[in-house]
């Protein structure tokens, strides 16, 4: 049986920072090569990079969302890309802004069907939101770490709100123990 933290992915990870100045997203948007801005659409302008593959949304407040990224190392090789071209268009950007992860996504597979009526019950109600009728998935909140996994019939997970790669880890570990302790993993 492979080891279900073996199996986990990371999907997506956001991280915000700022360069700590308003920024005319009009004029940035002319002059920045690839750039997105519709303002009437969304707030923010869009700037994609290629390698590695994310997108940043540029908000007048100078705030910068990066999303879209599949490790906390491309967020930051993203993130400078973006500082860099920037910087070419003469905006002053810190040499090193702080860069905060948001939220990383990570997919998971237990390895086995689930019975997600079982699970529900088993888990209680106070920590879990089950309507098959509304959603596929069985809705479990975390506290340690603090994550919201997404489990399937399939046995497939998906963990949200982790902060580093290894709240994931932790989360698989909380599952597959808590539902071992219930007989619920065959």
């Amino acid at each position: 049986m492979t080891d279900p933290k073996e199996t986990i992915n990371i999907e997506n990870v956001v991280a915000s920072t700022g360069i700590g100045q308003e920024l005319d997203l009009q004029s940035v948007a002319m002059d920045l090569e690839g750039a997105d801005y519709d303002p009437e659409q969304f707030p923010g302008l869009v700037y994609r990079t290629q390698n590695p593959k994310s997108a940043a949304l540029i908000f007048r407040s100078g705030k910068i969302v990066c999303t879209g990224a599949k490790s906390t190392a491309d967020v930051h090789e993203s993130l400078e890309i973006v500082f860099d071209k920037l910087r070419e268009l003469n905006i002053e950007v810190n040499e090193n802004p702080e860069i905060v992860v948001q939220n990383i996504v990570t997919s998971a597979d237990l390895g086995r069907n689930l019975n997600l009526n079982a699970i529900a019950i088993g888990l209680g109600l106070e920590n879990i939101e089950y309507e098959p009728e509304q959603f596929p998935g069985l809705v479990y909140r975390l506290d340690e770490p603090e994550v919201v996994a997404l489990l399937f019939g399939s046995g497939k997970l998906v963990i949200t709100g982790g902060k580093k790669p290894e709240d994931a880890e932790q989360a698989v570990d909380k599952i597959v123990s808590r539902l071992e302790e219930l007989g619920l993993l065959e």
